[in-house]
């Protein structure tokens, strides 16, 4: 565990369900592993990786970050969460776009993530997402002992065990998602 992150004032995250969003918490509810998982409270203008990095002195590597790509093929839209580590950056081109079997991938716009996922901008995580998304996890983000992942708002993080984020459900670990 990264001396940063002991540091870290936290909580056990089910007894803390003002800090997740709705979605989250009920995944969190459904999930056998949820007693493993923290949450700290945060301030909402420090959500994004580098600034909460630069906050609380910790190493890129003790994040992940959570993106939401989409693609099509005859008309039928797919659309993937990729859970990368905060010191790389998922393959939308080559590994993301082979994976959802798409001609093109790209981001999902902002507004679109949000509103299906319920979860605001900063804060979207691989916790409690819809039923019709993938989740896509690089194999690297399972070496971390301990990582920061969003909580569904902007207002909090959650610390997961590296290895749980393979137990995510519908995870697919997939080596070289990211760069």
């Amino acid at each position: 565990m990264t001396s940063a992150l002991d540091a870290i004032a936290s909580q056990p995250a089910l007894e803390r369900p003002d800090l997740l969003a709705p979605p989250v918490l009920a995944a969190l509810e459904a999930w056998p592993h949820a007693d493993r998982l923290r949450v700290f409270e945060i301030d909402p203008a420090i959500a994004d990786t580098t600034a909460l990095n630069e906050a609380y002195g910790l190493p890129a590597e003790t994040g992940a970050n959570c993106v939401v790509v989409g693609g099509a093929r005859g008309g039928d839209e797919r659309v993937a969460a990729c859970l990368v580590r905060a010191d790389t950056r998922a393959d939308v081109n080559k590994v993301v776009r082979r994976e959802l079997d798409v001609r093109k991938a790209s981001f999902l716009p902002m507004e679109r993530a949000v509103e299906e996922s319920g979860m605001e901008y900063g804060g979207i995580t691989p916790v409690g997402l819809p039923a019709g998304w993938r989740l896509l996890v690089d194999s690297r983000v399972l070496e971390v002992d301990l990582t920061v992942i969003g909580s569904g708002v902007r207002r909090s993080k959650l610390l997961l065990p590296g290895a749980l984020a393979g137990e995510l459900p519908g995870a697919e670990v997939i080596e070289g998602l990211a760069q």
